[in-house]
């Protein structure tokens, strides 16, 4: 009992050096669910979001060493692109971290350095790759779900999702799918909401877990080749370098075909479309209300700025670089004439067969985040 209350008070010496060092280097950290975060990104950032395997995961940290010691000593392999340290109610952190780099070498030197490092006495660090989970198990859907009408609507319903695919046989309830996302984070958000969500929107109950059968590559300490450097630089040949602006063509809007559609499919209701200022026609809204339904970001949009008469939203798509997380990277620039400010921004895509498709699915993800911008802009035409 007294030991566990002699752990549960601050040493205030280190509390107070903490606030020191914060206050001196201008450091920002945000507290968030159990955990105090840094950057992601810092506010001093060039290149990309990182990939998978950027990650590494530290324990057997003091219960007082906070950020003034263990952000200095994680940067000095490399610039952080974020690091976050979880605490208890109490003040004191729970004996570990996370610390994300810009690459997969920098993230790799920086469990060869600091693996066993002694922060202070009878205290080692263990500094290892992060399990980055990326891919979850959706079970118990009906036998008649389809591959791309639950693409789209896992695509309304969440963020990040790069690709699905269906299984079914003996051992296994209706069917099950395996869905990938972009990043831990989308998966994990993912994974929290979706059995509400599709007992809300399809009265369907489902089960979702994490995906363990899906394994990531082993560590490579090694730097990669030049040609493999030189790959990175540019496109691939299949993939146009760029999307100029113009005009949201009608081949580009129209959505996928849905002759049944996952909702009459299952028997439950549409998905709620966003909310946006009333429409001035109900034709609109309904066709909005089917682009929602649909799950088509760019025909979400542009019917959704006609309502409030704002204009015909301008795209401009340009590759950027293929990660070493097997993503191509495309950088977007979306104007939309009764808006001042330009939407910018880079969004990651799986490469499929066809280099048109990726560009595409580009255009898609850069429709999302401009709708995710002007829902939290708020603002009325």
């Amino acid at each position: 009992m007294m030991e566990t209350k002699r752990e549960q008070v601050l040493n205030l010496e280190r509390v107070q050096a903490l606030e020191t060092w914060l206050t001196t280097t201008n450091t920002k950290l945000a507290q968030v669910n159990g955990q105090r975060k840094y950057g992601g990104p810092p506010e001093v950032w060039t290149g990309p979001p990182p990939g998978a395997r950027c990650e590494v995961f530290i324990s057997q940290i003091p219960r007082d060493t906070y950020e003034d010691l263990l952000i200095p000593l994680f940067s000095s392999v490399g610039p952080l692109w974020e690091f976050r340290l979880m605490m208890n109610f109490s003040g004191q952190n729970r004996g570990f971290a996370y610390a994300k780099y810009g690459s997969v070498d920098v993230a790799s030197e920086a469990i060869r350095l600091l693996h066993g490092h002694m922060l202070e006495h009878g205290f080692r660090l263990s500094v290892r790759r992060s399990t980055e989970k990326r891919h979850i198990c959706i079970g118990d859907l009906p036998t008649t779900t389809k591959p791309d009408e639950l693409l789209q609507v896992l695509r309304r319903l969440t963020s990040e999702v790069q690709r699905v695919s269906l299984k079914a046989g003996p051992g296994i309830e209706g069917v099950s799918a395996i869905v990938a996302y972009s990043s831990h984070h989308a998966a994990s958000m993912a994974k929290k909401m979706l059995v509400e969500a599709f007992k809300k929107h399809f009265a369907l109950s489902v089960s979702v877990k994490w995906q363990t059968s899906v394994k990531s590559s082993p560590d490579d300490h090694q730097q990669p080749s030049k040609s493999l450097q030189s790959s990175l630089m540019k496109p691939p040949s299949h993939i146009p370098n760029s999307l100029q602006p113009s005009v949201v063509s009608s081949h580009l809007d129209s959505p996928p075909s849905m002759t049944t559609g996952f909702c009459r499919a299952v028997g439950g209701p549409p998905i709620d479309p966003p909310h946006h200022p009333h429409p001035r026609r109900s034709s609109t809204y309904q066709e909005i209300l089917s682009a929602a339904f649909l799950g088509c970001p760019v025909m979400l949009l542009r019917k959704m700025c006609e309502v409030i008469g704002v204009g015909q939203p301008l795209y401009e798509i340009c590759y950027s670089h293929a990660g070493s997380d097997g993503f191509l990277y495309f950088t977007f620039k979306v104007c939309i004439p009764g808006i001042t400010t330009a939407f910018k921004g880079l969004v990651m895509i799986l490469p499929g067969s066809e280099g048109s498709n990726v560009l595409k699915e580009a255009q898609q993800a850069a429709a999302q985040k401009v709708l995710q911008s002007i829902n939290n802009m708020q603002f009325t035409h």
